[in-house]
């Protein structure tokens, strides 16, 4: 039988990666596929670091247990052996494997939807870098196509650790007396929430477990879940809703209106909470953020978390307490920072758990804490099925000139460009369009921003039925 080559391997798939992670069709992560981006993956970082075992788990994807198998059973030809976490949020993988100075590969497709999955790879350190990506994809290690998938065993040891480090973080009576939905329909974390909830002394109610993957996606919120998000608060007088996306690592916080938060406004108040001094957001984040002035300096990065963590080192050099989040919510803390009296350890990657109990434990209802911010809102919306080099040609052509365009939707005074992602045109009465490919999906992104939410959601359905017409 002839050795494979795990870039030949990886080039022949198509898989390509995205904003996180390597993303596509399940039908392209075939056995062969998954363990030559394993191999890859731990050839391309095993002269920086010594390991002899790489940590693995899955979310509720069908796809994803196979793919664990033989990531596997690829790392076994290296000698390198392998402990299985089962279905765990990515925090929860990531905190485990830095704390024990391992590697470790998350199989997740996050929020798109169930026909496609991914992976995630963390250093021993955090979360790979694009260069990081690279090097997997032009690493030539041979290896043995792959004849048979070994069992997993499930060891609980990440599960647990991730509970403890926000368990004993608050006290016991930090959400006493507060009513929570956990909306838990396939997340990763949906066997962690309700009992990690409750023992902070709230009152939880699980709603909606799905038996079949929901793809939830964060920054796009569908008509159907905020409509639940309604009849559930008017129901059951929550004070709050929580939720994630399908591996936990994007929060979905509701107030006790029901009304869901934007990702990035969450970030925002969580990260005042914190006493953060420095923050790296992406450029589609809220301007918000630089207008409340609770913050020493924002750096903007391109779209992905791997540019967020990118900016950390420069930061630390600089400020004290330093995090960033993504407008889908992900909150990554960048330093370790003191909460309670408490030093809570940086993990930067993703998480959905902190923004939503630091904004929980305040006394004060969600919605008098959104209050105080100023009036900037943001709506964000796809088109599904749109072909990523069409969406580059039609962002090429509106950066020579976006006038006619810019007409269609309504606005015919000057605009600036900022290309630092995509395409984000900024009209001189303040409002923002942006548009971008989807890094993980064949989607055309669009971000909207302005003075009042429904302006914002109206930039949103001019741009995908006038600005388009013509696409």
């Amino acid at each position: 039988m002839n050795k494979l080559i795990s870039s030949q391997v990886i080039t022949q798939s198509g898989i390509a990666f995205g904003t996180s992670g390597a993303r596509g069709l399940v039908n392209d992560f075939t056995p062969d596929v998954c363990a030559a981006f394993a191999i890859a993956f731990v050839k391309s970082i095993d002269n920086e670091f010594r390991f002899n075992t790489v940590a693995l788990a899955i979310d509720n994807r069908p796809s994803s247990y196979a793919m664990a198998q033989a990531c596997a059973q690829g790392l076994k030809q290296l000698n390198i052996d392998t402990v299985y976490y089962g279905v765990i949020p990515t925090p929860a993988l990531a905190y485990k494997a830095m704390q024990d100075a391992m590697p470790c590969i998350m199989i997740t497709g996050s929020h798109i939807p169930f026909d496609r999955n991914g992976l995630k790879f963390y250093r021993p350190d955090g979360e790979i870098t694009k260069d990081d990506e690279q090097a997997i994809l032009h690493n030539d290690s041979p290896f043995m196509p792959l004849s048979e998938l070994s069992v997993l065993t499930v060891s609980k040891s990440a599960e647990q650790a991730y509970i403890s480090r926000y368990a004993e973080l608050f006290s016991a009576d930090a959400l006493a007396g507060k009513k929570i939905g956990i909306y838990e329909h396939s997340s990763a974390g949906r066997d962690i929430y309700k009992s990690l909830f409750e023992s902070l002394g709230a009152e939880v109610t699980s709603l909606e477990r799905s038996d079949t993957f929901v793809p939830i996606d964060t920054e796009a919120v569908s008509d159907e879940d905020k409509q639940k998000a309604h009849d559930w608060s008017k129901i059951h007088g929550f004070d709050a809703i929580f939720s994630t996306d399908g591996d936990g690592d994007r929060p979905l916080v509701a107030d006790e209106n029901g009304e869901w938060l934007r990702g990035d406004i969450l970030g925002l108040l969580c990260s005042q909470l914190l006493s953060i001094d420095a923050l790296a957001v992406p450029v589609s984040c809220n301007t918000a953020i630089e207008k409340s002035g609770y913050f020493k300096h924002v750096a903007r990065t391109k779209i992905g978390s791997p540019y967020v963590i990118a900016e950390f080192s420069d930061l630390n050099r600089s400020y004290q307490n330093v995090a960033g989040f993504e407008a889908n919510g992900g909150y990554l803390l960048g330093s370790e920072v003191m909460i309670n009296g408490k030093l809570l350890s940086a993990l930067p990657t993703r998480d959905a758990l902190l923004p939503a109990f630091m904004l929980l434990s305040q006394q004060e209802p969600i919605s008098n804490q959104l209050n105080k911010l100023p009036k900037r809102f943001t709506a964000s919306d796809r088109l599904q099925n749109f072909p990523k080099e069409k969406s580059v040609e039609l962002i090429e052509k509106l950066k020579n000139n976006a006038n006619d365009f810019l007409t269609q939707i309504g606005y015919e005074q000057g605009y600036e460009c900022d290309t630092t992602d995509g395409l984000r045109m900024i009209m001189e009465c303040g409002d923002i369009v942006h548009l971008r490919p989807s890094g993980n999906a064949p989607e055309l992104r669009c971000y909207a921003e302005s003075a009042t939410d429904e302006k914002a959601k109206e930039i949103i359905c001019d741009v995908f039925y006038k600005g388009f017409k013509n696409s």
